[in-house]
């Protein structure tokens, strides 16, 4: 029997660069908060969201083409990917007010 399995995808997937202003816009939010940790999920034919949240407990997403590339631009940034939420990481986020008047707007208008 052949070393590995036929049904690995891994070996034959080529690596595909992670855009410079994706990397560069998550460099800049891990600057300017102090450090950041981030979540990747993936959100079907859009590619994978990047949820960035800083050590000052602000948080933001970017969006890259797939998981693999997500997976790329956050190492080439620097900035530490998260397996999943974590009750620490979510404790951590502080939402911001225009966040809560725009949930707020939404649950009114129903």
């Amino acid at each position: 029997m052949a070393d590995g399995s036929d049904t690995t995808l891994t070996a034959d997937k080529t690596a595909e660069q992670a855009p410079n202003g994706l990397v560069a816009g998550i460099k800049s939010f891990a600057a300017g908060h102090g450090g950041a940790k981030a979540v990747i999920e993936y959100v079907g034919k859009r590619g994978a969201r990047i949820v960035l949240v800083g050590s000052d407990g602000v948080w933001a997403d970017q969006f890259a083409d797939d998981t693999d590339v997500a997976r790329q631009a956050c190492a080439q940034a620097g900035v530490t990917v998260e397996n999943a939420w974590e009750r620490e990481l979510m404790d951590q986020m502080r939402p911001s007010n225009d966040l809560w008047r725009s949930m707020a707007r939404r649950t009114m208008a129903r």
